[in-house]
């Protein structure tokens, strides 16, 4: 088990509360992730959420799109069971597996992941960019809610300030900023603009990003859509 995935494990109970101070605008931020499910397909269908924790991303998925039908993946245990009782009394199906691991058989009609992805060096992200299209239907979208680098460092500074003072004042402590700065030093994140190429060249279109605060991004794109 990596080091990431034990915490998560041992905090998978105060976790959603957690994040919620710690993810300044957390209904703008997930909130505009999921209203992209459907911008070509309605309603949305199967739905994969990849790095699923605690099942909020997930939640905000199912209350827009109350048809849709989830898998969560996430490499602890710990963190999906809290996720089905989240999510319950709504069926869900759960997968143990590393998100190196191969991905479970579409199509999905969307692929959806949120603080989760820059975990991975840069390779197995555009390894995974590259798998998530292959099991996307036509039309399908890959929504990720991301922390992310800033271009340069001055940036990166005024990103960090700026993610502190915001997560003051929606009560994180200050134990809990220290915890999260000492987390954030195994980060492995990529800048906004690297991504979105990543993304584009692995065959996406109508790539963008939707939604920025500070080191928070969501970031999507589209495969094509069948030919008629």
């Amino acid at each position: 088990m990596n080091e990431a995935v034990r915490f998560f494990a041992e905090h998978a109970p105060e976790y959603h509360a957690t994040r919620a101070r710690l993810v300044p605008d957390l209904d703008a931020f997930y909130g505009t992730a999921a209203d992209l499910l459907a911008l070509r397909q309605r309603p949305v269908g199967r739905v994969l959420d990849l790095g699923a924790g605690t099942g909020i991303f997930s939640a905000y998925v199912a209350a827009r799109h109350p048809g849709a039908s989830l898998v969560l993946l996430d490499g602890a245990a710990a963190m999906l069971a809290q996720a089905e009782r989240l999510l319950a009394p709504r069926e869900v199906s759960v997968l143990v597996a590393d998100l190196r691991d191969a991905l479970p058989p579409g199509p999905f009609d969307a692929v959806v992941s949120a603080l989760a992805i820059h975990h991975l060096d840069d390779a197995d992200k555009r390894d995974l960019c590259s798998r998530v299209l292959e099991v996307l239907s036509p039309g399908g979208v890959f929504v990720n809610a991301e922390q992310v680098r800033a271009p340069t460092a001055w940036l990166e500074e005024r990103q960090r300030e700026g993610w502190l003072q915001a997560c003051r004042r929606a009560g994180a402590s200050e134990d809990e900023l220290a915890g999260a700065l000492q987390r954030m030093t195994a980060d492995r994140s990529s800048d906004t603009e690297t991504q979105l190429r990543w993304l584009r060249e692995a065959g996406y279109q109508d790539v963008d990003c939707f939604y920025k605060r500070w080191h928070f991004s969501v970031i999507a794109g589209w495969r094509a859509a069948a030919q008629r």
